[in-house]
């Protein structure tokens, strides 16, 4: 699906010259593998692939100035935020996903954690885990939302306030900026996309469908979560609220 989405976008190119695209972090491994088909296709054509947070990225178009062909964003939802209407008028909704909790055989306790006592395990003392800048990066903000989600799933309160800004929370740019540290032991848990776990072989758990942003059924309980985030001017803000994680490409 989304090497159709891209292709039919990418087909329209010249067959000579260099192509930009700016994509979430997230697909990075996808699009490597696109660019590759791609140019069997239009072997003249240079593609310039640069991977980072949804929303930076579409801020280098929208803030930066810079020339791009194809933006792609892990939630469909900021391109007609910061993106319309002037530089983009439609978006193609591509892909689905869901957060999951990666770790490795190096983490503390990841013998015994599950769906169940995920957010018991990580204020335990010197437990570190992982989450991308809510401002940056959509994994960021639906990381935060899970986070309010599992307050009313497992309805215990306070789930929210004593993971956010706690000793272990740290926080990156871009949710794939978090594997090198997981990898290295550096972390020992962080909130993940599923793609982006099974791309690099991490373990991870599951997460209920009421809380992983992962489900139509669910859209109206994910819909009790908002995060607010920069927007398009400086101290403006965008209240951001649950719902089915979407990708979207534009051009």
């Amino acid at each position: 699906m989304l090497l159709l989405a891209v292709a039919l976008l990418l087909g329209c190119a010249k067959p000579l010259g260099k192509l930009p695209i700016f994509h979430a972090g997230s697909l990075t491994i996808p699009f490597a593998e696109i660019s590759g088909e791609f140019n069997k296709l239009y072997p003249d054509i240079e593609i310039l692939a640069e991977g980072g947070g949804s929303a930076t990225t579409i801020r280098k178009v929208t803030e930066l100035g810079r020339e791009c062909g194809v933006v792609a964003s892990a939630d469909y939802k900021i391109i007609p935020e910061l993106m319309f209407p002037n530089y983009a008028e439609w978006y193609i909704i591509f892909a689905s996903n869901q957060i999951v909790l990666c770790y490795t055989e190096k983490s503390q306790y990841q013998a015994q954690v599950n769906a169940d006592n995920w957010y018991e395990i990580l204020p335990k003392k010197g437990v570190t885990y992982g989450r991308s800048n809510p401002d940056q990066d959509p994994c960021g903000y639906r990381t935060l939302m899970v986070w309010q989600l599992a307050e009313k799933y497992y309805k215990v309160p306070g789930i929210y306030q004593k993971l956010y800004g706690a000793a272990g929370d740290m926080m990156r740019p871009k949710s794939v900026d978090l594997i090198a540290l997981l990898e290295s032991g550096d972390l020992d848990y962080a909130f993940e996309y599923s793609s982006v776990a099974k791309q690099h072989n991490l373990k991870y758990v599951v997460l209920p469908e009421e809380i992983n942003l992962s489900s139509k059924q669910f859209k109206d309980f994910y819909a009790q979560a908002r995060v607010e985030i920069k927007g398009k001017q400086p101290g403006e803000t965008i209240t951001l609220t649950g719902e089915p994680i979407l990708y979207a490409v534009t051009i």
